[in-house]
């Protein structure tokens, strides 16, 4: 018995169809996560960004996909459409560093069945990807600290000003001093 057919065997919950496009451009997390989904089953092809994902989906309608929100070469929420242009049905995981929620309200509009912030767990992705339609997922076991969420938001608007300190700090609505001592601290855990 093949790995993949033992990982089956465990996973009774999949279907036969177990493709999964994981579409991410940090290469380290998306082996690392493709690994760990093979190990669950799944049968996953790896794209580092929005055009090889195009490529990829020209040959494959995937019966699953994680996709990074921000991609070096492109917009996830178009990867999302592609992949539902071409099978409907897919169900779909959005990733991102930034949780914030008018990115997660734009990925569900997109078609996302979830939104989850990164680095994620493998066990939550696949909590995600199988839980059932109308079914809400069981929250994540390590969710971000509070702090960390500030810090996100911090840096998600920071990069929005373009990098910008004190159009960054006039929208958050703080000292651009503060805002400087924040940005030089590394980011909580």
């Amino acid at each position: 018995m093949t790995n993949l057919d033992q990982a089956r065997a465990e996973n009774r919950s999949l279907p036969d169809d177990a493709t999964l496009l994981i579409v991410d451009d940090d290469e380290p997390f998306r082996i690392r996560l493709g690994r760990a989904m093979e190990k669950r089953g799944f049968q996953p092809v790896l794209a580092a960004g929005a055009n090889e994902a195009g490529q990829i989906l020209q040959d494959m309608a995937p019966a699953f996909a994680v996709v990074d929100l921000r991609l070096e070469d492109g917009d996830g929420l178009q990867v999302v459409n592609k992949i539902h242009d071409k099978r409907e049905d897919c169900r779909v995981v959005m990733l991102t560093g930034y949780g914030n929620i008018a990115t997660a309200v734009a990925a569900v509009k997109a078609g996302a069945i979830d939104y989850l912030p990164k680095p994620a767990d493998a066990d939550d992705v696949e909590k995600a990807l199988m839980a059932k339609p109308g079914e809400r997922p069981a929250p994540p076991e390590n969710p971000m600290s509070a702090d960390r969420v500030r810090w996100e938001h911090i840096q998600r608007v920071y990069e929005l000003c373009d990098h910008n300190v004190s159009e960054t700090a006039r929208r958050l609505g703080m000292h651009r001093r503060t805002l400087q001592r924040i940005l030089a601290k590394r980011a909580p855990r």
